[in-house]
Order: structure tokens, then C-alpha cells, then sequence
């Protein structure tokens, strides 16, 4: 497509997302390969370097994300995480091989936190969806309610959330420093989801409405549609209907019998773990875009779940 500077609107902290995606897309452009994708398919190269640059945003996001009304920023300011100088430095990082640990980074300069990280912990649930109207009004809106049928009680005719379960389980670590997620009265817990409106940073005008269910793979799932849209130039069925990938833990995750053997072989020789699965992602696009010089609306929706393009 051709170059133009994106402005990514999204929701701050507690969600975690917005945050994640900034850091990744920011280290990877100083970190991914020329030969990104060489048959359709993103090259071995390529998903190393994400695989390497999401460790470091979740190494960043079990250190320092939580309710703001509970835990300060680094530098009071969320953005310190996304400063090109910062994200550069974490670039930095990777290498050909895998890092034996990916570890969070100091924002700040002399600026310690006093948090130990969070360990990692399933999440589940959520659904999406993206409406933009005649008038130019969208919505990009993701809700959950946890796992299937949440806390599996219902009062009056809604079902009861079950989020306590995105807090951490364990509140302090062995040296007994807290845990910036760990639960407390009034607090919100820390999330995955990641709506998102997309802009041009030059005229204003919106290009997209996004998100994805998923529980912690929204935020993978949700990048992987704004790098085959806005990189890869894709079209935003395709985008959607390509392979999934990402990263958990200690772990490469691949989605199962969609990436031949060599690539699977040339990951695992770079170190590390790499996992095939059914990564169901349950992501709903509308992007706009040009035809006959005219602007349209174009909608996708993810095969892997329920959901319907609808429009006139």
C-alpha cells in the first residue's frame, strides 16, 4: 500500500492491549527482516523477530500494567512505554537467536519499580464488533464476560462476569514486592482486549475499525491484521484468513497445519519452544479504502468464529 503515517486510537490501562500492540509494531520496525514474506506466508525470519519483539512488550506489560487508580506509570506517563528512543533500545535486544529471557525494560532512566512481574495465567472469553455508519460515527467496541457463561450466575437475566480471574494470582512474589495486578477493593483488573480506530495521522480521516476475542492472543491476533493491512498491503478478508501466530510464556505459537515444516524447523533451531494449536481468533475488521476513486467500506470477519459482514 502506499506510505502513510496511522494514528491507532485504542483504551488505556487497565487494558493492556493498546499498549502491547504499540510496543511490538514499534520494535519490529527496527528489528523485521526484508524477506518478510517470501511465499505468502510470513518467512521464519519475520516471525522470529515477533515472536522476540512480543516477549518484550509482555515482559513490559507483567511489569508495570495494572488500574491506574492503583499503580502509577513509569515516569507517571503510560507513553513512556512507546517512546521511539525506549522501543529502539529494546530493538536493541533481539538477535538472530532467541533471548534465553526476555526481561521488562527501565522506561525512565533511574526510575526503579518497586513491583515484582506478574506470572503468566490463562485468560478466556470476549466478543467484537466494528459499525461505522452513514454519518461517519464508528465503534469499535470489545465486551466479555470472561469464560463461557462467566461466573455461571445469572440475576435478573444477565450473566455475572468471572474477571477476577485477569488479576493475578499471586499478589507478591517470593522477595515479597507486590504484584501491580494482584487483587484489591475497587480495583479493575488488567486486560487483554484491544479495540481499535485507526486514522490517517495526515488528514484525519478514519481507516479502520478493529479487535478481536481471544483472551491474552487478541493483542497477537489484532496486530496481525494491522501488519497484513498496512504493511503486507493485504485485502482485509485475507488479512484476517491468514495463518495465526504469536507468543505466550516461554512458548512460539503457531496455528496448527497452516506453516510447512522447514519453517517450523528453522524457529526451533533459533531456540526456544515452538507450538502448534488451534488459535480460534474471532477478529472483525472494516477498513476503508479506494476504488475507482471512490472511498468504500470493506468488512472482514474472521472464519475461525461467529460473525457476519453485514452493510449497504
Amino acid at each position: 500500500p502506499p506510505a502513510r503515517r496511522l494514528r491507532m486510537c485504542g483504551v488505556p490501562p487497565p487494558s493492556s492491549g493498546t499498549l502491547a500492540i504499540g510496543q511490538i509494531l514499534g520494535v519490529l520496525q527496527h528489528t523485521a527482516p526484508a524477506d518478510a514474506w517470501p511465499a505468502g506466508l510470513p518467512s521464519a525470519a519475520w516471525l522470529h523477530a515477533y515472536s522476540e519483539a512480543s516477549r518484550l512488550a509482555f515482559a513490559d506489560r507483567a511489569q508495570y500494567v495494572a488500574d491506574p487508580a492503583f499503580v502509577r506509570p513509569p515516569g507517571g506517563d503510560w507513553q513512556h512505554l512507546l517512546a521511539p528512543a525506549y522501543l529502539r533500545e529494546r530493538a536493541r535486544l533481539i538477535g538472530p537467536s532467541r533471548m534465553p529471557q526476555a526481561l521488562p525494560g527501565v522506561p525512565v532512566r533511574g526510575e526503579a519499580s518497586a513491583y515484582a512481574p506478574s506470572l503468566a495465567q490463562p485468560e478466556f472469553g470476549t466478543s467484537h464488533l466494528s459499525i461505522v455508519d452513514g454519518q461517519g460515527n464508528a465503534v469499535a467496541m470489545t465486551t466479555t464476560i470472561e469464560s463461557a457463561f462467566g461466573s455461571r450466575q445469572m440475576v435478573q437475566g444477565f450473566l455475572l462476569n468471572n474477571e477476577l480471574t485477569d488479576f493475578s494470582f499471586a499478589p507478591r512474589d517470593a522477595q515479597g514486592r507486590p504484584v501491580a495486578n494482584r487483587v484489591e477493593p475497587l480495583k479493575r483488573p488488567r486486560s487483554s482486549m484491544s479495540p481499535l480506530l485507526v486514522f490517517d495521522q495526515d488528514t484525519g480521516e478514519l481507516l479502520m475499525s478493529l479487535g478481536s476475542a481471544g483472551g491474552e492472543m487478541i493483542i497477537h491476533y489484532t496486530a496481525k491484521a494491522l501488519i497484513g493491512v498496512w504493511q503486507w498491503g493485504l485485502a482485509p478478508q485475507p488479512a484476517l484468513d491468514w495463518p495465526n501466530f504469536g507468543q505466550l510464556g516461554d512458548a512460539t505459537l503457531l496455528e496448527a497445519q497452516r506453516f510447512d515444516a522447514a519453517t517450523l524447523t528453522d524457529l526451533r533451531a533459533r531456540g526456544g519452544a515452538v507450538q502448534e494449536r488451534d488459535l480460534t481468533s474471532g477478529t472483525q475488521a472494516l477498513v476503508r479504502l479506494r476504488r475507482n476513486g471512490q472511498a468504500v467500506w470493506v468488512g472482514a470477519t474472521d472464519p475461525r468464529r461467529e460473525g457476519r459482514v453485514l452493510g449497504q
